[in-house]
């Protein structure tokens, strides 16, 4: 069965040298231009979407345009730089959310399929330790223990 295994990775120590660089520059490059919120100041904060993207676009362009009908309260040039900001950042966002995904799907394939192998050779060892071949009751009774529930509460801290 071909589907059984789609996936089959063996990364080379130079890659995974090349990877970790790679992943320590990124961070290294943007970290300095990053901030940090709670979860309360993100739900303290208006949200910009894709709808209000061109809209504020617009008022960039506006207000650089019409500088009388500016309020004192506005800095346009600040505006206009995390305008910008915030498009760029989107920008390396979105290639980091493509190459998170596909990470992430990769490493739920890798993680089952090794998964569904354990669990057949489990069975078998199971198999095994019920007709007595010698060794494994031991690695039955070492890789049971995954499965059982413990019924009884502990009351020690």
């Amino acid at each position: 069965m071909a589907k059984d295994n789609l996936v089959s990775i063996q990364i080379s120590d130079e890659d995974q040298t090349a990877i970790q660089d790679a992943l320590a520059t990124l961070e290294e490059k943007l970290q300095p231009y990053l901030v940090a919120l709670t979860l309360a100041e993100k739900r303290g904060i208006p949200k910009m979407r894709d709808k209000t993207t061109p809209f504020v676009g617009k008022v960039v362009e506006y207000a650089e345009n019409n500088p009388t009908l500016v309020p004192g309260f506005v800095i346009v040039s600040e505006m206009k730089v995390d305008f910008e900001a915030m498009a760029l950042l989107t920008e390396f966002f979105q290639d980091v959310e493509k190459l998170y995904k596909t990470l992430n799907d990769t490493i739920l394939l890798c993680g089952s399929e090794a998964y569904k192998s354990a669990l057949n050779f489990y069975k078998s060892v199971k198999q095994t330790a019920k007709s007595g071949v010698p060794g494994a009751q031991v690695i039955y009774d070492d890789l049971k223990q995954r499965f059982e529930r413990n019924t009884s509460t502990s009351t020690e801290g």
